[in-house]
């Protein structure tokens, strides 16, 4: 079966609806009358072209957007629970399944523009298992003069449901990345790039659901501990961020706010404060409201000791976020710090959120630690 985000699937799906068009022209004179046949024949053709027209648009925007991947995001398939995998002592929590040299002005040589690594990462306390994930490693991590160095990094999420592979194709996170490293704006800096789902199609908004599975954990505790075992990564807080978009941005933030010895910084585009339930999400509380409370980023910015974290908000005029965005500023408090983004103009799509990516990383910058190359001996 051909991939459902493929462009030849897409290729056909628009000659079929060309060839549809083109044939209900051609056919109309033909199906003129009064008979129940000519009317049947004119609905179907219409129908008929419509449908394509149709299914056709669907796929070029599911192609960009990244709805669904696959055919069993599509047709809701991947509902199985989590995958509990037991790790013996010494286990590998990342294993490598794939290499991608990156590409800059200068040639494709990895200690000028780094690498993309395709990984699955196994959590040893969630019991998760994070694929596809995609490393991207900075040229300077290849280069001698780092050869003894350890790396800030930056957790990169998408929205729901969301891909991975958008976050290199579309939003371009790597480029953007060594664009503003080469710019001395961002210090060389490892990326994760990951979708929030971890559990077939299932919309967890990254909670230790209770009776269910620990996303959160995973991205606080698994993820964080497993990089710096199989990485050059520092692991103090102060050298990671977490960045995302939508369900990602919302993601972010709050595991900063809620673990602060995991994030110190967290950027959010478009992304929101507050999380229901609903069919995509399934229970997600327990039945238990002081849960729900405790994922309210407003609520816990209003009414919690404020964490030592550093936040930014990325919104426009004319998004669904920009009141609760709003707020959000006002209702902060020391050792808490907040940054925000307002565009005039912008939507919860892929274009707005390559506008906010470039200052959102130069923020980072300003955040992170510096990796300190040293000798080698």
């Amino acid at each position: 079966m051909p991939s459902l985000t493929g462009l030849p699937l897409q290729i056909i799906a628009v000659v079929v609806a060309v060839a549809a068009f083109a044939a209900t022209m051609w056919l109309w004179p033909r199906l003129g009358g009064r008979g129940w046949r000519p009317v049947l024949g004119r609905l179907g053709a219409f129908l008929g072209t419509q449908l394509a027209v149709l299914a056709a648009m669907g796929l070029v925007a599911n192609s960009y957007f990244g709805f669904y991947t696959t055919w069993s995001d599509l047709l809701g398939l991947d509902g199985s629970p989590g995958t509990v995998v037991d790790h013996q002592p010494g286990a590998k929590a990342i294993s490598v399944t794939g290499e991608q040299k990156m590409y800059s002005s200068q040639g494709s040589v990895q200690e000028r523009s780094g690498m993309i690594q395709k990984v699955e990462i196994r959590g040893a306390s969630s019991g998760l298992v994070g694929t596809p994930a995609y490393v991207y490693l900075p040229p300077q991590y290849f280069q001698p003069g780092y050869a003894n160095t350890r790396f800030p990094m930056a957790l990169v999420l998408s929205g729901y449901p969301g891909s991975a592979e958008k976050l290199i194709s579309l939003l371009e996170y790597p480029a953007s990345t060594l664009k503003a490293i080469e710019a001395k704006q961002l210090p060389p800096t490892v990326l994760v790039m990951m979708k929030p789902t971890l559990v077939g199609n299932r919309d967890t908004e990254c909670m230790d659901v209770p009776g269910g599975p620990q996303v959160e954990t995973f991205f606080t505790e698994d993820l964080p501990r497993a990089m710096s075992a199989a990485y050059r990564v520092t692991d103090r807080p102060e050298a990671r961020a977490a960045i995302g978009d939508s369900t990602g941005g919302y993601c972010a933030l709050k595991f900063a706010m809620r673990k602060p010895d995991a994030y110190r910084s967290a950027v959010s585009l478009s992304g929101y404060y507050e999380t229901g339930n609903d069919p995509t999400t399934g229970d997600l509380f327990g039945g238990r409201p002081e849960v729900k409370r405790e994922n309210d980023l407003l609520w816990r910015i209003r009414h919690l000791p404020p964490p030592p974290v550093s936040l930014l908000l990325a919104t426009s005029h004319n998004e669904e976020n920009y009141p609760a965005t709003q707020q959000m500023v006002a209702a902060f408090r020391a050792p808490t710090q907040v940054s925000t983004i307002t565009l005039d103009t912008g939507g919860h799509n892929f274009h707005t959120w390559t506008r906010e990516i470039p200052p959102a990383l130069e923020w980072l910058g300003k955040r992170l630690d510096q990796p300190r190359p040293q000798a080698l001996s």
